[in-house]
């Protein structure tokens, strides 16, 4: 059965995107360093961080931030509850019509 764009092939297909764009970067990066690599070393950067630690610091700090905003959401979620609640029971529990 196909998937229907409501349920996700959308999603699916440009994550597909973004990867091969992401492995192009990545191939097209190793071609440049290894040109530059003659260059660039005799090139130091002395009290600078490591680059894996630059991206383990801003991997961190952006997981700790969407588990923060996970959390206001829920709370916003919950705190609308009643009122979401009534808006969901029944026309008969309302006092409508059937």
């Amino acid at each position: 059965m196909a998937e229907s764009r409501s349920t996700g092939q959308v999603p699916s297909d440009l994550l597909d995107a973004i990867r091969m764009s992401q492995d192009m970067v990545v191939d097209a990066t190793e071609r440049l360093v290894d040109a530059l690599q003659s260059v660039t070393a005799s090139i130091t950067t002395p009290g600078l961080p490591k680059p894996e630690e630059l991206v383990a610091n801003a991997y961190s700090f952006t997981e700790q931030l969407l588990e923060s905003q996970r959390k206001f959401a829920e709370g916003v979620l919950e705190a609308t509850k009643p009122l979401r609640s009534a808006q969901e029971r029944p026309a008969a529990e309302k006092g409508g019509k059937k």
